[in-house]
């Protein structure tokens, strides 16, 4: 159906401090799909994750959301008091509508009961980031963000982390958008991939862009066992933040 969306978002723009952070910036998503956001750092990717989640305002453009639309929200950093002693289990019951039955079940599905009763403060990097899934999952949302899930953790977690979200998109049925900046560890978890640079660079299947001869050079070859692409843009970014198309001359071809 043409109105069957999670949230869409329509000609967003937001400048900050005279440079321009987002620019026209449209999308949507949709129950099932799974969209991934990359691109450079400091590119808008989190501030575009904000904008659609109504964290923040922009100057011009609309986002809409399906009424009543249940968000599970995995941030970049969630930092704590350090001097504050509380567990897992204890962190997990600070969250809206957790119950006993909903925590256990996430402990369980996501292999980390073990971890019940440790302190917080004394997680690996990958156990960390698996307790903030849990959380995110908690309320058993129709859209699951995850900005950047596998920060600080090791190739071997991050593998698991992104074979474990289309699982966790079929078992829900739930739609999910992921923020990344390496493309070739996500490759195999997306749906679609959409480049951004302030604006929306480009965007299509993983499997089609990736067999682009215009992506070769975004993020070189990986020993990941997935798919690798690289780009180079027709246009390039000004300080101030807008943006310029380049000149195509005969010894520039654009492929």
């Amino acid at each position: 159906m043409a109105d069957d969306f999670l949230v869409r978002a329509e000609g967003l723009n937001l400048a900050r401090r005279h440079k321009q952070v987002l620019q026209d910036i449209s999308l949507d998503l949709r129950p099932g799909q799974i969209k991934t956001l990359i691109g450079p750092n400091g590119c808008g990717k989190s501030t575009l994750v904000r904008v659609l989640l109504g964290l923040e305002k922009v100057d011009s453009g609309t986002v809409s959301r399906r009424k009543g639309l249940i968000t599970g929200y995995m941030p970049q950093q969630l930092r704590l008091e350090p001097r504050l002693p509380i567990t897992v289990d204890g962190f997990l019951k600070l969250s809206r509508g957790a119950t006993r039955k909903t925590i256990d079940g996430w402990l369980d599905r996501l292999d980390i009961r073990l971890l019940q009763q440790q302190d917080i403060q004394d997680l690996s990097g990958g156990e960390w980031q698996r307790v903030l899934l849990a959380r995110a999952l908690l309320l058993n949302p129709q859209l699951l963000v995850l900005d950047e899930p596998v920060q600080g953790v090791d190739v071997q977690g991050q593998h698991e982390l992104y074979r474990l979200i289309p699982q966790l998109r079929d078992e829900l049925g739930c739609g999910v958008l992921m923020v990344s900046h390496d493309l070739h560890l996500v490759m195999a978890a997306t749906d679609e991939v959409i480049c951004m640079n302030g604006h929306i660079c480009c965007s299509g299947h993983p499997e089609t862009v990736s067999n682009s001869s215009e992506y070769l050079e975004l993020f070189g070859q990986s020993a990941a066992p997935v798919a690798t692409y690289t780009h180079h843009h027709d246009h390039h970014h000004c300080l101030d933040g807008h943006v310029e198309e380049d000149e195509i001359s005969p010894s520039n071809p654009q492929s």
